[in-house]
This record gives C-alpha cells, sequence and structure tokens, in this order.
C-alpha cells in the first residue's frame, strides 16, 4: 500500500491504474525494495532503468498526490546492502529531490551525488563511478534544471563580467564554456547553458573515466543527460 500526501491510504490497483506499474510497485511482480535485499547487483538493462525514470517522472507529473511510500519497509529491506538501478548527478537545488521527481522512490533506489550546477569534480566523478563499477548501478542521468542559481551565475559572468565571493566563482567555472556556446543562441540563456552543461557533463563522463567508458562499451551502463522544468515537472532527455 502507498499513501498520499495528506495520509490517506492508496490501494495497488489504485495506483496501477495511476501509471505506477514498472517502477514503484516492482519489477516481475516483486518489490525493487525486496530485489535489493536479494542481490547485490540489480539485474536491470540500462535501457530499462531510463524507461523506468520516464515512466516515474510521468507520474509524478500526473498524480503528484502519490508522493510518499513504506519507508520503514524499505529501509529494513536494504539495511544490510544495497543495489540502485540508477545515479543521478543532481543539483542541490532544493526543488530538484531527484527520488520525487523521478516517481516517489525510496530508499535503495537510485544513487545520487548532488552540488550546485550539477558538476563532476573527482568527488563526485568517484561517487559515479562507485555507483556503476561496485553497486552496478547500469544508467547514469546528469540532471539539470530550468532556472538555476549556478547557471545564471556563470550566464552573469560571461554576459556582466560578474564576480563572486568565496569559492562561487571557481565552483561556477566548468559552467563557463557552455554559457559562451550558447550565448547568442534563441530561447532563455540560462535554460540553454544548463542544458548545454548537462550535455557536456555527460560527454565527459567517459572522456574522464576508463570505468565508465569500458562499462558504456560493453553496453553495461547508459549514461544521458536531462533538464528538469521547475514549472511543469516534467523531464526532458537532452540529445
Amino acid at each position: 500500500m502507498w499513501s498520499d500526501c495528506e495520509g490517506k491510504r492508496v490501494g495497488r490497483r489504485d495506483f496501477l491504474k495511476a501509471g505506477a506499474g514498472l517502477v514503484a510497485i516492482g519489477f516481475g511482480g516483486a518489490s525493487w525494495s525486496a530485489r535489493a535485499a536479494e542481490t547485490a547487483a540489480p539485474a536491470l538493462p540500462p535501457d530499462e532503468a531510463l524507461a523506468a525514470l520516464k515512466s516515474g517522472n510521468e507520474r509524478y507529473v500526473s498524480h503528484p498526490e502519490l508522493c510518499s511510500i513504506d519507508l520503514a519497509a524499505q529501509r529494513n529491506a536494504v539495511a544490510g546492502h544495497q543495489a540502485p538501478w540508477a545515479t543521478i548527478i543532481s543539483c542541490a537545488d532544493s526543488r530538484v529531490p531527484p527520488e520525487l521527481i523521478f516517481g516517489g522512490h525510496g530508499i535503495g533506489e537510485l544513487f545520487v551525488a548532488r552540488n550546485a550546477g550539477n558538476l563532476v569534480d573527482t568527488a563526485t566523478l568517484g561517487t559515479v563511478e562507485y555507483g556503476a563499477a561496485v553497486l552496478g548501478s547500469p544508467l547514469i542521468v546528469v540532471l539539470a534544471h530550468t532556472s538555476c542559481g549556478a547557471v545564471k551565475a556563470a550566464c552573469d559572468v560571461v554576459a556582466k563580467n560578474a564576480t563572486y565571493p568565496g569559492a562561487i566563482g571557481p565552483m561556477i567555472e566548468p559552467i563557463l564554456p557552455a554559457a559562451i556556446a550558447v550565448r547568442s543562441d534563441a530561447g532563455d540563456f540560462v535554460d540553454n547553458t544548463a542544458r548545454e552543461s548537462a550535455r557536456r557533463t555527460a560527454r565527459r563522463l567517459t572522456v574522464s573515466s576508463k570505468l565508465l567508458a569500458d562499462l558504456t562499451r560493453d553496453g553495461k551502463l547508459k549514461i544521458v543527460a536531462a533538464i528538469y522544468d521547475l514549472e511543469t515537472g516534467a523531464v526532458t532527455y537532452i540529445e
């Protein structure tokens, strides 16, 4: 049983009608938490993991009231080990919680690294390598979002020669090439930059990491870029 935000019980039949099926109820008739408790490596191909995220986001957009799960049961199921089936590199923005925007996932399902601007430094690269090579996560999503503060700061550096105190300036430096590249493009400068930065970050992962490159080459890992719309709740994947 799932419950909505007000604590009302939602039956499995109603939840399936809401379009949940694949992700929240489970794969092959068993909950993903239960399967995570049985094995240290998720038996889920990269394309199926991506389809699960897409299905979850569709549910989040169409039925956002289905937002909480039996966390106690999930916690107990995965206390001994974890087998996340997707890795998300997300912005630290408080409005972009990956577990919720991909359909209300619970404990032990998503391996998440968050920082301002969804960038990849040494610590983040090591984190996603661990997720893919050690935990067996078959999918990495570099998730940007609209109206990103870190991206806006980078755009202001490019367009207005803005400066920022402390470590903020060095932190946003990796976004500057993306801002320069799309500065003359039609549309919103900040959102265009967010998309371009996410695309470049996803591309750099296999260049920076032989581990990830080998897993991708062998078909065990897929790396994609995406952007989350703060207003609609929809995640759009970037080619």
